[in-house]
């Protein structure tokens, strides 16, 4: 009942607000406003990171990172600590097709399919490597940033078939992070399906845009 009223609400949000669109500055295409689309992502991403959150999850990976010798950020610090990660990342990522968001303290990186993966395809596209090895050099300098994977489909096809898909599709981009030295402990990797888009699933554009993988970048504070 609780997932099909948070995806009720992504969904009413963006029928009551899809005619406000402006030109993304990094990927040169039509979009949902940056302070619309951005309300949606941060909303599908707020509700990974609380799938991934519990007391046990949280007690795990402070025990791990600890391990690893990663530190946390002052609280103070947060805020110019992400600024800066932004600015970098977003100048690595111009004209890649990857956008860029703000939602708070995090960063909301989405890679749609077209750019990621081929049709019912869970392999990276080599091109789109290149981007990842981009993306690793910023979170590589900035060890205290916890990374989020979470794949997404559109309504396309059977839920388990969704599931299945979105889910290998972000462990594909966890595994190249990791693969650019980018610590284990530091990502958690889900898949979502096709519960929480970000457009209408109605038509071929909007179903595009659904079929993507987000990083969203927490800040691991004290």
């Amino acid at each position: 009942m609780k997932k099909n009223i948070l995806l009720c609400c992504l969904m009413a949000g963006f029928v009551a607000l899809q005619g406000c669109s402006t030109i993304n500055p990094y990927t040169q295409e039509k979009q949902t406003s940056k302070s619309t689309k951005g309300a949606m992502v941060g909303a599908a991403a707020g509700i990974a990171a609380g799938l991934l959150s519990g007391d046990g999850s949280k007690d795990r990976k402070k025990k791990a990172l600890k391990g690893a010798g990663i530190g946390a950020i002052a609280g103070a610090s947060v805020g110019y600590y992400m600024d800066v990660q932004e600015t970098k990342l977003r100048q690595k990522l111009q004209s890649t097709g990857v956008s860029v968001t703000r939602d708070g303290e995090n960063i909301i990186l989405n890679m749609p399919a077209n750019i990621t993966f081929a049709s019912d395809s869970a392999t990276l596209k080599p091109s789109f490597i290149e981007v990842l090895d981009s993306v690793t050099e910023v979170l590589k300098e900035y060890k205290s940033t916890m990374i989020q994977v979470a794949g997404h489909t559109d309504s396309t096809g059977s839920d388990s078939y969704n599931q299945r898909l979105s889910l290998q599709r972000a462990q594909a981009v966890s595994f190249e992070l990791m693969r650019f030295k980018v610590e284990s402990q530091r990502i958690e990797t889900i898949g979502l399906g096709e519960a929480y888009p970000i457009a209408s699933n109605s038509t071929p554009q909007g179903r595009e845009q659904n079929r993507r993988v987000e990083l969203t970048l927490l800040p691991y504070t004290q």
